[in-house]
């Protein structure tokens, strides 16, 4: 094949980028098979580097594309029935994909039911009969379009371990016949927070302080605004909201070193102010409808902070009463730790050590670094020297990032 030029390279590679998901979601609908469905829509992406050096960019690249890995997924049925025996199984499938061939223009397939296709592929990425390293592996490389190395990279893991999790998920869609749908609406509710997880996870991963790069929170980002399309949920409206307040405050978080900052020492000029700005307004709609659930109580915590001028100028107490109500709806030890803290800024230091003090007696976030650091913090400010150094150094033992640790120990050396 002579060789492509930059130019038509490069617009071949931001259509797979901003495409391939797309077409993807598409052609497991008309063939019914998730593997044979990823192999045609890569030998259509290469048969565009083959023909369009000759032909042009097609008007609408995304039928041409369609269109392409559907005959090719059928000539691969034809070549497997033909050399390896014919199966039931494919048999089925080709019966399948010559159905569709017959009826299906692909011109016809309009924006609308691509999209469609593509809020059923999310669901099926993230069924819960999935493991979830795999549901978050396969949404990644199946919706988002990263490369298995790329998805490794981020997840600190080899490309082989990972491939391995990718291919696990995929062989339990198989096993288990799970259907490529978007549930009906009496299981929507449990079905969408197993979704909202997943994107919640893939952000988390990419927001740690040692990831390298925001790609994975961006990528997480982009699947809420996906999401928020396909599904106007009110709680879809939150864990998006969230994301963008968090991520509003990335550039400050993180020294020129890569030492961690803390919320009361960063630079709010830093803020990102449209993403705010967004994620408030998202973070009240979402509670306008009075449907929300715990990812819009955490926006609405968030939004709090990227409201205030300072750490002492923070409403502290309103922070205090959405742990209240985040707390009956989704009782955990962290949220009761997060909630000791806010109490300790509005009702005195004694008051949320007191919080600590019994969580930890309890033994619930006894190996929970983060637990004994703010244990270490509020003796640090009460003078209580000897116990601020035990808790800190309790803590180093604890934490695992680098940055984390990094930061403890320069506490402890304060101490002295």
């Amino acid at each position: 094949m002579p060789p492509v030029p930059e130019q038509l390279s490069r617009t071949i590679e931001t259509l797979y980028r901003s495409e391939s998901g797309r077409v993807l979601a598409t052609l497991v609908r008309l063939l019914g098979d998730l593997d044979l469905a990823e192999e045609a829509m890569h030998e259509a992406f290469a048969a565009a580097l083959e023909s369009w050096p000759q032909t042009g960019v097609p008007d609408k690249p995304r039928p041409w594309l369609i269109s392409t890995a559907r005959f090719k997924a059928i000539d691969r049925m034809r070549r497997r029935a033909r050399f390896d025996g014919e199966t039931q199984k494919d048999f089925a499938l080709y019966m399948e994909a010559r159905i569709n061939e017959a009826s299906l223009h692909d011109e016809e397939i309009d924006d609308e039911e691509i999209e469609d296709d593509r809020l059923r592929l999310i669901f099926t990425c993230c069924h819960p009969a999935l493991p979830p390293e795999g549901q978050i592996a396969l949404t990644l490389r199946e919706i988002c379009g990263l490369t298995t190395e790329e998805i490794a990279r981020a997840f600190l893991v080899t490309p082989a371990t990972l491939a391995q999790r990718i291919v696990r998920a995929k062989a339990v869609i198989r096993e288990k016949a799970i259907p490529y749908q978007v549930p009906a609406s009496q299981e929507l509710p449990a079905r969408l927070g197993a979704v909202l997880l997943v994107v919640y996870l893939i952000f988390n991963e990419g927001f740690t302080v040692e990831t390298t790069s925001a790609e994975l929170s961006r990528e997480a980002i982009r699947l809420g605004r996906l999401l928020l399309g396909l599904l106007p949920e009110p709680e879809v409206m939150g864990l998006l909201g969230l994301m963008l307040l968090h991520e509003s405050r990335r550039a400050a978080r993180t020294s020129g070193d890569g030492d961690l900052v803390l919320l009361e020492q960063q630079d709010r000029s830093l803020w990102n102010r449209d993403q705010i700005a967004e994620g408030i307004s998202l973070t009240e709609s979402a509670l306008r409808t009075r449907r929300f659930g715990a990812y819009t109580l955490q926006a609405a915590i968030a939004a709090v902070h990227a409201e205030s001028s300072s750490v002492a100028s923070t409403d502290w107490r309103q922070i205090t009463l959405l742990y209240d109500q985040l707390l009956r709806i989704q009782p955990s030890p962290v949220v009761e730790l997060n909630r000791a803290v806010a109490i300790a800024m509005c009702e005195g230091l004694e008051r949320g050590l007191a919080l600590i003090d019994d969580l930890l007696a309890r033994e619930q976030l006894s190996g929970y670094h983060l637990a004994h650091s703010a244990r270490a913090d509020m003796c640090r400010r009460l003078g209580r020297i000897p116990e601020a150094r035990a808790s800190y150094e309790k803590a180093l033992t604890l934490a695992q990032q680098e940055p984390d640790r990094r930061f403890l120990a320069r506490r402890i050396e304060e101490l002295k």
